[in-house]
């Protein structure tokens, strides 16, 4: 795997401060004439939503002075794109809403091994083992549940319990969701293939409420119309109004089981543009604190980087207590998929 030349924790800095300066005063003109810098550019595939990343991508073009083309799509779209293009894709760049998508890539030797002043600001459980590519934000799976029904602790943790009779017909889903498909994962390599059919064919006797979207689970369970859901974390604490004073509550998984799955977000470099400065940039801009501030202040996810604060409502991220799971063991969705097809999910 090539290896991507180490960048140093001033040019972090460096971007940081830019940052910051862009905010308040501008960008500081571009040379022109005879003496203008070449233009520089860099090419990225997202799988995160171009509303959640847009503003942030500008943010480091103004820091930067460096243009960036983006092609936005679903991030199993865009992996299994590079996986197509090869070491010809344009990408020099890949942004994924998932840990499974980058390592998939990384299984077919199409990442750069990233320099550890990058891998090094991310705790070892939310990034690769390999420095392939590097955690920015965590996404904890919870149970919404409806507070005028229950409280709290008549709230399993552990979603096993979701399968017995009490919760008959109660509890939603939404088995198409790309997070929810990263959890039935989650369970195969946790628990085994078998136990993870298990579950899932216990949830289908069990009359599971189907649903198409996160936000449709979110805002049943808070209307009233379904008792509980499995979503992830940042549904809840980006509501428009304080989520503390919603209907629908949440509970948090059991600390050390798939149930407290903190899947992440992530960036790599494509092994073609190992030597790329630009994608050097970018990475490192990623986990500096404005962009880590950024995504919890605006995304609600979990910033990954140590002293930037969790998003408001939701317990801190070391309280967690997510499984102890080889995060890029995730890219094994496809099989999921059939699971979930076979037993009449999808």
């Amino acid at each position: 795997m090539p290896r991507i030349t180490s960048v140093t924790g001033a040019l972090a800095l460096a971007l940081a401060g830019a940052l910051a300066l862009s905010s308040s005063s501008g960008a500081a003109p571009a040379p022109s004439g005879a003496d203008a810098a070449p233009e520089r550019t860099l090419t990225v595939y997202s799988g995160r939503d171009e509303e959640l990343v847009a503003p942030l991508i500008e943010q480091f073009e103004e820091a930067s002075g460096i243009d960036v083309e983006v092609r936005y799509a679903g991030s199993t779209e865009l992996a299994a794109q590079i996986l197509e293009e090869g070491d010809r894709t344009p990408a020099q760049v890949f942004l994924s809403q998932d840990s499974g998508s980058l390592g998939a890539l990384d299984a077919e030797g199409l990442l750069a091994t990233l320099p550890a002043d990058i891998t090094s600001t991310v705790p070892a459980e939310y990034t690769s083992t390999d420095g392939s590519w590097v955690g920015l934000t965590g996404r904890a799976r919870v149970i919404a549940y409806d507070s005028e029904t229950y409280t709290a602790d008549q709230i399993p943790a552990d979603v096993w319990e979701l399968t017995k009779p009490e919760w008959n017909g109660k509890v939603a889903i939404a088995p198409s969701n790309a997070s929810f498909q990263a959890f039935v994962t989650a369970l195969r390599v946790d628990e085994g293939e078998d136990r993870a059919r298990e579950w899932v064919e216990a949830m289908v006797a069990n009359g599971v409420q189907r649903y198409a979207k996160n936000g449709e689970i979110l805002e049943a369970v808070n209307t009233g119309v379904v008792p509980v859901g499995l979503l992830n974390h940042y549904y809840w604490a980006r509501s428009e109004q304080d989520p503390t004073t919603l209907r629908a509550q949440l509970k948090f998984g059991e600390p050390g089981s798939v149930s407290a799955l903190v899947n992440v977000t992530g960036a790599g470099v494509l092994a073609g543009s190992a030597e790329s400065t630009e994608a050097q940039e970018f990475i490192a801009f990623l986990v500096s604190t404005p962009a880590q501030e950024y995504f919890a202040e605006e995304t609600f996810e979990y910033p990954l980087v140590d002293g930037v604060a969790s998003p408001a409502g939701v317990p801190p991220l070391s309280e967690l207590g997510g499984a102890d799971i080889d995060l890029a063991q995730l890219s094994s969705v496809q099989q999921t998929v059939d699971l979930l097809t076979a037993t009449g999910l999808l």
